[in-house]
């Protein structure tokens, strides 16, 4: 039950794979994307992902005139989002800062043009978004890269993901539990999910992409066995934005990792021992020897 990304390999007991999405949260400035993969390296992420699309294809058509307020004016929806899109030349310079700083770093195609732009940045893994879980031409695409997929499951039903993973396989394949409410409400959490996609699909990894205010929930899912956790960050969630407010802020982040190798260290191996710490306790406390 293992995949790997890069050099590290994910899963098989393995501490969590930490995620830091940046997403679109840069606002389509470099300078700040740069901060923001030094957020992820200083809080000890293993990993930044970004979002990418070729905005005439991936913008659904009844969006596309919609007018949306932006911090450059009123325009488009389809303007904006051609307006935070990093180029080529951008996303080497990402790459570029995000390997100086020792994180691997990806993106979540969203169409198949994405994918072949991807790939010649030369990405060891894919992401796919959960809008994009239904969209087979799509997988067909990641699937043929031979390279890891890290499908979400949020919006989807059993049948969309079992039609998902009868598409891209399980042999380099990196399952995330999900669900897309932005910010997400603990009782919409369902982390109980976790062991039921573990045992509906042996062998595959399982993890936790969140979008919820705060830390605990995501612990808790690597308390109940996620081998990898994704979250958003931001430099201010006050920022504009859609995903700012589901998003960690750089102190949040650096708790929720060492949170996360607190509990890996507290889970222990499941078998019973006598600590050491234990024995000067039940020298003083235990009245009948064993």
């Amino acid at each position: 039950m293992t995949v790997s990304i890069g050099s590290r390999v994910i899963g098989g007991g393995r501490p969590a794979y930490v995620i830091a999405e940046i997403g679109l949260n840069h606002n389509g400035d470099v300078d700040v994307a740069k901060r923001l993969i030094d957020v992820a390296a200083d809080a000890g992420a293993d990993a930044v992902k970004f979002q990418k699309r070729t905005p005439e294809i991936a913008t659904p058509e009844h969006m596309r005139d919609m007018p949306r307020e932006t911090p450059w004016g009123t325009m488009s929806y389809l303007d904006y989002r051609r307006r935070v899109e990093f180029d080529r030349e951008k996303y080497i310079e990402i790459s570029d800062h995000a390997m100086l700083r020792g994180l691997e770093w990806f993106a979540s195609p969203w169409d198949e043009p994405s994918v072949d732009f991807l790939e010649d940045l030369g990405v060891h893994a894919h992401k796919v978004a959960s809008a994009s879980i239904t969209d087979i031409g799509l997988l067909r695409a990641l699937r043929d890269t031979g390279k890891t997929i890290i499908l979400s499951t949020g919006m989807s039903t059993i049948d969309q993901i079992d039609a998902a993973i009868e598409v891209v396989g399980t042999d380099h394949l990196l399952l995330m539990h999900a669900t897309s409410t932005y910010p997400m409400e603990p009782e919409e959490a369902n982390l109980k999910m976790i062991p039921v996609l573990r045992d509906r699909y042996p062998g595959v990894p399982v993890g936790y992409s969140g979008h919820e205010r705060g830390l605990q929930i995501s612990v808790a899912a690597v308390a109940l066995g996620a081998v990898a956790v994704e979250r958003h960050i931001t430099l201010d969630r006050t920022m504009w934005g859609s995903d700012h407010a589901a998003s960690l802020e750089p102190t949040g982040l650096a708790h929720l990792v060492r949170d996360i190798r607190i509990i890996e260290q507290a889970l222990g191996d499941g078998v019973k021992r006598v600590y050491p710490g234990e024995l000067a306790p039940m020298a003083k406390l235990r009245r009948v020897p064993a």
